[in-house]
């Protein structure tokens, strides 16, 4: 959304104009020297990749070249780093999960393998096919685990897990008409909207057909909506996830919302009323842009002066007047009282 300002810097009576906000000036607090900065980690990783080296150019794995084991421990240690900054942005709650979903893969490759000893199949193929089991379920374990670790509640362990933050009624479904609205993305920017977006494949599907409709205003309508999802996307404060969530056996676009609401104890984002309705009649809450925008609407308090400007020609003109005549009544009146 652009922001206009003002040349001169100023903003007159009555201009509709966003300014910029100044940040206050902060006071600069003297650094500390604490355990855990960035140069100890900085140390601590040239550390590890200089011992990754030497294990490597010592031991020689695979029978190579002292110089050959040594660039391949560096790769490792460089592997290894860089694996461990991105398990730094990863929540706790997807971490535990992960973890859970990688030892129940590793537990059922185990029992997998237990089968294929009492084959008559030879070794190396007995072998082979046991570690190609326990290498795919370890990953289908640790990725589904990971997917749905957000639906862990920590709470419920009192507290052991530290101050982890709960996530409940941090997911917000997006519906259709909202989408093709548009007024939702600039929500978003507004850091009105915060937590987890979840997208169904099902509005997306309905979203594309719009797109490809043959009337050219259903037409433009199918095309801001997914432009305004890409705007979603791009915005770091939100996670935007696509549900393949599908109820099969519900016709309606309108029921299946509600039901995955319920699944992931989500918040649905809407400007429909008759979903408001039946949404809030089944116990899920809504989230409504239609009356967030009543609630913006400016109040007008009596003695307070109010410009009315009206721009009309040929047959409005009468329309403009009636409209003039009946705001500078409207306005007698509320001075009156």
């Amino acid at each position: 959304m652009a922001k206009l300002s003002n040349a001169s810097g100023r903003n007159p009576a009555g201009a509709g104009l966003d300014q910029t906000p100044t940040r206050p000036a902060t006071i600069a607090r003297p650094p500390q020297e604490r355990p855990g900065s960035f140069w100890d980690m900085l140390a601590l990783k040239i550390v590890f990749s200089a011992v990754c080296v030497v294990v490597g150019y010592h031991f020689r794995p695979f029978s190579i070249s002292p110089e050959a084991g040594a660039a391949a421990g560096l790769l490792f240690a460089i592997a290894v780093i860089f694996f461990e900054t991105r398990l730094q942005k990863i929540s706790l709650r997807r971490l535990i999960g992960a973890s859970a979903g990688s030892i129940l893969g590793i537990l059922g490759a185990y029992l997998t393998s237990l089968i294929f000893t009492h084959t008559t199949m030879p070794e190396s193929t007995r072998s082979f096919f046991s570690l190609a089991v326990f290498l795919v379920m370890t990953y289908i374990g640790m990725v589904l685990g990971a997917n749905k670790g957000d639906m862990l509640n920590l709470q419920a362990f009192g507290g052991v897990f530290g101050s982890e933050r709960n996530t409940k009624h941090s997911f917000k479904v997006l519906d259709t008409s909202v989408i093709i609205d548009g007024r939702v993305g600039d929500i978003a920017e507004a850091l009105f909207l915060d937590g987890t977006v979840i997208i169904p494949h099902f509005v997306l599907r309905e979203l594309q057909l719009v797109a490809d409709s043959a009337d050219p205003l259903k037409r433009q309508r199918g095309r801001r909506g997914l432009e305004v999802l890409q705007r979603i996307q791009k915005m770091p404060h939100l996670d935007v996830q696509i549900a393949d969530d599908d109820f099969p056996h519900i016709p309606d676009v309108d029921m299946k919302l509600i039901e995955l609401a319920r699944r992931y104890d989500a918040k649905v984002v809407t400007n429909d009323f008759n979903l408001n309705k039946v949404a809030t009649l089944q116990g899920i809450e809504i989230m409504n842009v239609n009356l967030l925008a009543n609630a913006l609407k400016p109040v007008v308090l009596p003695g307070e002066i109010m410009r009315v400007s009206s721009c009309a020609k040929g047959r409005n003109t009468t329309r403009a007047l009636r409209t003039s005549t009946m705001a500078r009544w409207w306005l007698l009146t509320a001075r009156a009282r």
